[in-house]
């Protein structure tokens, strides 16, 4: 094979190969991270709610708030894991605290990263590292089943490997479960492994590599109902306490759940019947 043939087909696979990933010029405050190809696309509008609208969860939330603005001034911060009951704002809470502290410091942007996209993690390390901007790695309802070899990527950023986390990185994920796999997952490979101790160590130390663990519990109806009150009070949609109680402990009960997610959604619907635009 002549080198002229070499040449030909080298030039070949570079054209069939797709062009390594550049980093855009952060003019957004967010992204989401794609992979094949790889790319941050940005966010124009983000999905949220103000901060204060979320009630019932103070702690977690205050929590979270200071361990951002910590990272947002350049300070030391700790990857957290939310996790928890469904619809309790862990999702929100993130993009609400991101919102509040990025009007204070520009350089925090939010850059949310799908479960099945964590194999392709450490490249979208690699654009983000070195970079002046300050980064929230946001990965939502994050959890590992059967056979399911991803958590390995997670720990990219986590521990970052040899090289390490960059400083200007930190993750915040969500899940309904405290140790991101099932629970009869765990006790299977424990009742089955030769060494049970360290059968799913791995795995289950994966939740312990978060610096900060916060919970979310079910609310209470008081919870519950000064959850839609605020968010009354906020869009000024008009209705007397005593029919408000009537008709969201009805709509709770219809759901079969209360929640910070079925909250708004009796909202919502309260807002349709009053004519109201959110």
């Amino acid at each position: 094979m002549n080198d002229d043939l070499l040449g030909r087909i080298a030039e070949a696979l570079e054209r069939l190969a797709p062009p390594p990933a550049t980093a855009p010029d952060f003019a957004a405050s967010a992204y989401v991270w794609q992979a094949d190809p790889d790319g941050l696309m940005p966010v124009d509008t983000i999905s949220r709610i103000d901060l204060d609208l979320l009630v019932g969860i103070d702690r977690s939330r205050d929590t979270l708030l200071a361990n951002t603005r910590q990272f947002a001034k350049g300070l030391p911060a700790n990857n957290a894991l939310l996790w928890g009951a469904r619809g309790m704002g862990k999702s929100s809470v993130v993009k609400a605290i991101h919102g509040a502290v990025s009007a204070d410091y520009s350089a925090l942007k939010i850059v949310e990263v799908q479960r099945e996209d964590l194999p392709s993690i450490g490249r979208c390390l690699a654009l983000l590292r070195g970079r002046p901007e300050r980064f929230i790695l946001f990965c939502d309802d994050l959890s590992f089943g059967h056979d399911d070899a991803h958590y390995k990527s997670l720990k990219a950023v986590l521990d970052g490997g040899i090289e390490g986390r960059p400083e200007n990185v930190v993750l915040y994920a969500t899940s309904n479960r405290r140790h991101l796999m099932p629970r009869d997952m765990i006790e299977n490979e424990r009742s089955s492994a030769i060494n049970p101790s360290e059968a799913v160590e791995e795995k289950v130390s994966l939740s312990d590599r978060f610096g900060l663990w916060l919970g979310f519990h079910p609310c209470d109806q008081d919870d519950y109902l000064a959850m839609i009150r605020g968010y009354c009070d906020a869009y000024e949609v008009e209705i007397s306490d005593v029919e408000l109680r009537a008709e969201a402990i009805e709509w709770q009960a219809t759901r079969g759940s209360r929640s910070g997610r079925v909250a708004w959604q009796y909202f919502v619907d309260l807002a349709g019947r009053r004519g109201v635009t959110l």
